[in-house]
Parts: structure tokens; C-alpha cells; sequence
């Protein structure tokens, strides 16, 4: 696979792939290379954890993209290659050489994914954006906060990295097709789209109900209680989706009688009265502390779980348990920790992931071993100014 992509939405996708065994060269420019090499505020060693964290189990190759030899030595290896992603703006692809038209016809058989804000078609097909920008106009933005904060981002880059796992889907769905029809195809992924997608429910209750839900915070159109609590020492949530739960619920809380109690005892009923059953339930759990609750719950078979930290999540025993925690040696970075491989958790002896690329550290061995390139080819391309 050729990764031609940068930042986060492509290298996500390519990451996962990766993870699932790929064989991933990223091309970059010679000198910078990948944007995000140099974004922080965190480094190790020089190095960008933002870079680490989204790159790891991938090559590097350095190509000067805008010089001929750069672009002669892109489609020697489009035409040796399964799969090319890349994310450039529209228009550019084509300029550059590496438009699906131009690969196809180098390689009938190859996947060509290109990521775009937009999309290929459209009155804003050349526009610009980022992760925000993308949260705000697909409406996910509107979704989140409350009513008294108004609309607020998603804690995660949710509109780059959706794009990167539809990207990953599509890519396997186009191989396995490949693998039937003996063509390749091309991949129009638009990252407005996958936001779109994601709107799931909330999309259908305005398109098909004529509702258009603003920010819940925490809470849940329809069930209660499903939200953030406060208790004696920190935060929970708790989701009592249906009223299968409320028994259970109310037996944690040593509260029995709210189970018959006409005011409370179903959805509609805890609907309706709204504010009272909330400031119930509030007031109780603050009388003892959020690992007490939820083992309670826990017992009672209700959904509960405490509001965790970052720093707390990877301190999780179910996280530890599932092997989510990927350990790499970077060869100047050191020891590099970050989100495990979720298509192989629970595997806790499993091999090791290889670490992020260093800026073109794979050139010469991919040049000998893709495209059968001799000292001398290699001492000339170079020599050209193609590897900057």
C-alpha cells in the first residue's frame, strides 16, 4: 500500500490497516516530510507524539513529487502496489501524477481511496477544512454540549478520524471486489459525508419525525435517567434505556418504592416529571462514592460506568485485560505508548507493533526490494534530486 497522506485522517486510515497486516510505504516530501511531524506541543526526543501515535507499523520514502523522476518513481511503484491513499486537496492529485485515471492506467488492478474535505463533486468541492470545520457544518457539533454552553467539539477529532475508518472499510470492500471482478476501482471519500453518516438517529428524527434535537449534555432524548451524575467523590453515568432497567436501578439505590411509584415507574412517567426524578436521583447519589454505586449497579445488571481521565482509562484492568496499551521502540524516540490494536484485543501475547518511520529511513531498502533497483539506478535517481 502507498500512504501519499498527511495529518490525520488518511494516516488514521492507513494505521488501521497497518494494524491489520498491510505492508504500508508513506511517501513523503523529502526534507519535512508529513505536517504532523512537526505539530505539538508533545515531543520525545524531537519527535511528534501526534506523528508516533497515528503512524506506527508504517515505512518511509522520501519523494520529491513535483520533479519528473519524483513522479516517474511514484507510478513504478503504483504499478507494483495493491492500494494508493491519499488526501490531497482536489485538483492536486491530478497535477501531481497521481489521479486515479493516471494510476489506472498504469494498474488496472489497483484501489486508489482519495480523501477529501468534500468530495470530488459538489459547489464545494475545493474548499478547505479541518476536524472543526467539519463538526460544525455535519451538525455533530450542534449534538454536542448543553443547552447552556451551546454547541461544543467533540473531545476526539471525530470528523478526521470517522473519515479514517469509513476509508479503511471502503478499502477492504474494494479489495474483496477486486479479488471477484479482477478490476480495481476508486475510492471518493468525502469526510463531510462520514459525518453525515454518523448522525445516525439524530438524523432521523428531523427527517422522518420533524425533530431537530439541539445539545442533551449527557442526557438522552428519550430515556431517563441517562446521564452524568455527581456522587460524594466524582462522576458516573448511568443508562436506563428502558424500563427492563428501573427495577434493577432503584434496587442499587435502595429506593424500592420508586419502582411502582406512578410518577417514576416507567419512561413516559419519568418523562414527564422530568426534573423531580432527576433531582432524586442527584440527591441520592451524592450520599456515597462512584465505585460504590457502580458495583452496586454492576450486581443489579445496569449500565453504569465512572467518568475516567484519560490518564485513568489506561489504568482500566478491562483495558489492561484487552492488551490496549501498543508498545514500540522508536530508534530515537525510545519507548512509545499508545492505543492498542482494538481488531486484535484480547490478545495480550501477541507480537509487537513496529514503531513510527523516521523521515525516509526506508528508501533504499524499498527501492532494492519493490522495484529490483540496483546500487548504481539508486546512486542516479538520487542524483536527480527525485529523494530531495
Amino acid at each position: 500500500m502507498l500512504d501519499l497522506t498527511r495529518m490525520l485522517a488518511g494516516p488514521y486510515a492507513t494505521l488501521l490497516l497497518a494494524d491489520l497486516g498491510a505492508e504500508v510505504l508513506k511517501l513523503e516530501r523529502p526534507g519535512t516530510g508529513d505536517d504532523i511531524r512537526a505539530v505539538g506541543p508533545h515531543f520525545v526526543h524531537g519527535e511528534s507524539v501526534y506523528f508516533l501515535s497515528v503512524n506506527r507499523g508504517k515505512r518511509s520514502m522520501t519523494v520529491d513529487l513535483a520533479l519528473p523522476e519524483g513522479r516517474a518513481l511514484l507510478h513504478r511503484l503504483a504499478a507494483a502496489s495493491d492500494v494508493v491513499v491519499e488526501n490531497f486537496r482536489a485538483g492536486v492529485a491530478e497535477r501531481l501524477g497521481c489521479d486515479a485515471a493516471t494510476l489506472h492506467a498504469l494498474n488496472p488492478r489497483l484501489v486508489v481511496c482519495g480523501i477529501t474535505a468534500f468530495g470530488r463533486t459538489g459547489p464545494d468541492r475545493d474548499l478547505p477544512a479541518f476536524d472543526l470545520t467539519l463538526q460544525a457544518r455535519a451538525g455533530v457539533m450542534a449534538l454536542t454540549g448543553t443547552p447552556e454552553s451551546g454547541p461544543l467539539r467533540c473531545g476526539v477529532p471525530i470528523g478526521d478520524l470517522a473519515g479514517g475508518l469509513f476509508a479503511a472499510v471502503a478499502i477492504n470492500a474494494a479489495l474483496f471486489d477486486r479479488e471477484r471482478t479482477g478490476r480495481g476501482s476508486f475510492i471518493d471519500l468525502s469526510l463531510l459525508d462520514c459525518q453525515v453518516s454518523l448522525l445516525g438517529y439524530a438524523a432521523g428524527a428531523w427527517l422522518t419525525a420533524g425533530d431537530d434535537l439541539g445539545p442533551q449534555g449527557t442526557a438522552h432524548p428519550h430515556a431517563v435517567p441517562y446521564q452524568r451524575f455527581a456522587t460524594r467523590d466524582g462522576q458516573l453515568v448511568v443508562a436506563v434505556f428502558t424500563d427492563a432497567f428501573w427495577p434493577g436501578f432503584c434496587r442499587a439505590l435502595d429506593r424500592p418504592a420508586w419502582i411502582t411509584d406512578p410518577a417514576m415507574a416507567t419512561k413516559a412517567a419519568r418523562r414527564a416529571n422530568l426534573a423531580a426524578t432527576l433531582d432524586a436521583v442527584s440527591a441520592r447519589l451524592l450520599d456515597d462514592d462512584t465505585r460504590t454505586w457502580t458495583d452496586r449497579f454492576a450486581r443489579e445488571g445496569v449500565p453504569s460506568a465512572p467518568v475516567q481521565r484519560v490518564s485513568e482509562v489506561f489504568d482500566d484492568p478491562q483495558v489492561r485485560a484487552r492488551g490496549m496499551i501498543a508498545t514500540t521502540e522508536h530508534p530515537r524516540a525510545g519507548t512509545v505508548r499508545g492505543p492498542g490494536d482494538p481488531f486484535r484485543a484480547g490478545e495480550v501475547e501477541r507480537a509487537g507493533y513496529a514503531p513510527a518511520p523516521m523521515l525516509g529511513a526506508d528508501t533504499d531498502e524499498v527501492l532494492a526490494s519493490w522495484l529490483r533497483m540496483t546500487e548504481a539506478e539508486t546512486v542516479a535517481l538520487r542524483a536527480s534530486g527525485a529523494m530531495g
